[in-house]
């Protein structure tokens, strides 16, 4: 089976995701100055998930260039990997809703972002398995160098986020400070390193 339509499929399920993130930055009541200041963790939540979202965008195309075709597991955990990028909007409306407040309510929704994020890593390098154990579904011309690099670059990802959500038990604003390294550690990474590795 082709990759051109499950391509299609994800770029619109992934701009959709990271469209809905910024319907849930707004400023309401008087003083329009104050209020603009007041929601800065809307700010950070969308920046955070917006620029995670978008490097899943170009992590994605990098796998799908190595991939030759695809078949109906690949395809149902392609399913589940974009399910959790959906989902991704509304943990991140509650990080800026409530990690600012302290108590129960920032770790509540610190975790439940950091368990959609590390859920969201799980399927993603799931995926990337499925298709490289073996050579299953890699192109025949695929550069084993990209593929190993691909392999690095997605180890430590589920540990990290993980990690990031465990620290929203001690404080939850510690938690998305670290998720906020972690898209920044992935952009260096992809940007810097990567092309160093033989990586698009």
């Amino acid at each position: 089976m082709a990759t051109t339509r499950l391509e299609t499929f994800c770029d619109g399920v992934i701009a959709i995701a990271a469209t809905l993130l910024i319907l849930d930055v707004r400023a309401t009541g008087a003083h329009l100055g104050s209020q603009l200041t007041h929601i800065w963790p809307s700010y950070a939540a969308y920046a955070i998930s917006f620029l995670t979202i978008g490097i899943i965008w170009v992590n994605h195309h990098t796998v799908m260039s190595v991939i030759g075709s695809v078949d109906r597991r690949f395809l149902f955990i392609n399913v589940l990997f974009l399910m959790t990028v959906a989902f991704a909007p509304f943990p991140t409306r509650l990080v800026a809703e409530y990690v600012r407040a302290g108590g129960s309510d920032a770790r509540d929704a610190a975790l439940a972002y950091g368990f959609t994020f590390t859920a969201m890593s799980i399927t993603y390098v799931s995926m990337w398995l499925y298709a490289v154990g073996g050579g299953r579904l890699l192109r025949a011309e695929a550069d084993p160098k990209l593929v190993a690099g691909i392999s690095r670059s997605f180890r430590p990802g589920t540990l990290m986020y993980l990690g990031a959500t465990l620290v929203a038990f001690a404080s939850p604003a510690a938690s998305v400070a670290l998720f906020a390294a972690i898209a920044l550690f992935y952009v260096v990474e992809s940007s810097v390193f990567a092309p160093a590795r033989g990586r698009p």
